[in-house]
C-alpha cells in the first residue's frame, strides 16, 4: 500500500521539476528553423499549451490506466520504449551485482575474522577507494587501458555489429544460451565485462564494508561465544552461526543498490553506449522529452519500491525471530 503514494508523491516531484528544465520541447524537436505557426502547432499536438494543472490531470489520468504517453522525440508509447531498453539495465545492473556480492561478501567476512591484521587495513583502503572512486573516471580508464591499447575487451554497446542472435527474452546471454549460439554469448560476455566491472564498484565496496562491521557486531554476541565455548569448528561458527545473521544489514545494502542500478545506470550506460533505461533517460533530458522522463523516473521509484519489499521477506527468510 505505501507504494500508491510513494509514486504518487513522485509523479508530482517529477512533472513539475522536469518542466522547469529550461527549452521549448516543440522548438527541440523542430528545430531553430521552424516557424512561430509550427511550434504552436506542435504544441497543441502535444497538449503543451494547456494549463500545467490540467496537464497533470490528463497525466495522471491515463498513468492509472499504464498509459504514461508517447514520447515527443520518437513518438512511440514510453511503456514500450522502457520495456525494450529494460533487459538490457537488467543484465548490466545483475551482472554488476553479483560480481559486487561474490567480491563484497567473502572479503567483507575475511576482514572482519582478521580483525586489525594486514589484510583487513588492506581491504579497507580497497574499499574506501572504491567508494571515493568516480564511475566516470573508473569507466574512460578502462576503455583506454583494456579497450583501446590492449585490445583485450571490446566495446561499446552489446554486441559486435556483425554478431547475430535471436531475441527471445532480450538478455544477450539468456537468448545466446537457449539458441545454443556460443559465439554470441562469448561476444556478449567480453562486451559486458567493463561495464559491469565499472558499474559494479561502489556497490562492492558498500557491501564489503557492510559486512564487515555487521560479523564484528555479530562475532561479539554470546551465542557465538558459546559456539566456540563447545568447540565447534572456527568455520562452522562464522558460516552458520555468525554470517547468516550478520547478512540482515548486507541484504539491505544489496537491495537498495540494485534499486539504484536497475533505475537507470545513466553515466555508465552512456560512456559504453550500453542501450539501457539510463541512457534513454540521458537522452531525453538533453531533448526534453517531457514523457519519457516522467516514464523512466516512475519506473525507477517502483522497481525501488518493490525491492525493498522483496529485502523485507527476506529477513523472515534469514532471521527466523522476524515474522510478519
Amino acid at each position: 500500500m505505501q507504494i500508491i503514494p510513494v509514486l504518487l508523491g513522485v509523479s508530482i516531484v517529477v512533472f513539475f521539476m522536469v518542466r522547469a528544465i529550461p527549452g521549448d520541447p516543440a522548438q527541440i524537436l523542430l528545430g531553430q528553423q521552424a516557424t512561430q505557426e509550427q511550434v504552436q502547432a506542435t504544441q497543441d499536438r502535444l497538449g503543451l499549451d494547456e494549463p500545467i494543472f490540467l496537464q497533470y490531470g490528463l497525466f495522471l489520468k491515463d498513468a492509472i490506466r499504464g498509459d504514461l504517453g508517447d514520447s515527443i522525440t520518437t513518438g512511440r508509447p514510453v511503456i514500450v520504449e522502457l520495456l525494450e531498453r529494460f533487459p538490457a539495465t537488467l543484465e548490466l545492473t545483475g551482472f554488476a551485482m553479483l560480481i559486487a556480492i561474490l567480491v563484497g561478501v567473502p572479503v567483507g567476512v575475511i576482514s572482519a575474522v582478521k580483525q586489525y591484521s594486514l589484510l583487513d587495513k588492506v581491504t579497507s583502503v580497497i574499499a574506501l577507494t572504491g567508494i571515493s572512486m568516480p564511475i566516470f573516471w573508473l569507466a574512460m580508464i578502462m576503455i583506454v587501458i583494456f579497450g583501446v591499447n590492449l585490445e583485450l575487451l571490446p566495446f561499446p554497446g552489446r554486441l559486435d555489429s556483425e554478431t547475430a542472435i535471436t531475441a527471445i527474452t532480450g538478455l544477450v546471454l539468456v537468448d545466446s544460451l537457449l539458441t545454443l549460439n556460443f559465439g554470441g554469448f562469448w561476444d556478449g560476455l567480453l562486451h559486458l565485462i567493463m561495464p559491469a566491472i565499472a558499474l559494479g564498484t561502489i556497490p562492492m565496496a558498500v557491501v564489503m564494508r557492510m559486512t564487515r562491521s555487521s560479523m564484528l557486531e555479530v562475532m561479539g554476541e554470546d551465542y557465538v561465544r558459546t559456539a566456540r565455548a563447545k568447540g565447534l569448528v572456527p568455520w562452522r561458527v562464522v558460516f552458520k552461526h555468525a554470517l547468516r545473521n550478520a547478512m540482515l544489514p548486507t541484504v539491505t545494502v544489496i537491495g537498495l543498490q540494485t534499486g539504484l542500478l536497475l533505475g537507470g545506470a545513466i553515466i555508465t550506460e552512456t560512456i559504453f553506449s550500453w542501450p539501457g533505461v539510463g541512457q534513454i533517460a540521458y537522452e531525453s533530458v538533453g531533448g526534453r522529452d517531457y514523457a519519457m522522463i516522467q516514464g523512466v523516473v516512475l519506473y525507477g521509484a517502483a522497481l525501488f519500491v518493490l525491492i525493498n519489499l522483496l529485502v523485507d521477506i527476506l529477513y523472515a527468510v534469514l532471521d527466523p525471530r522476524v515474522r510478519y
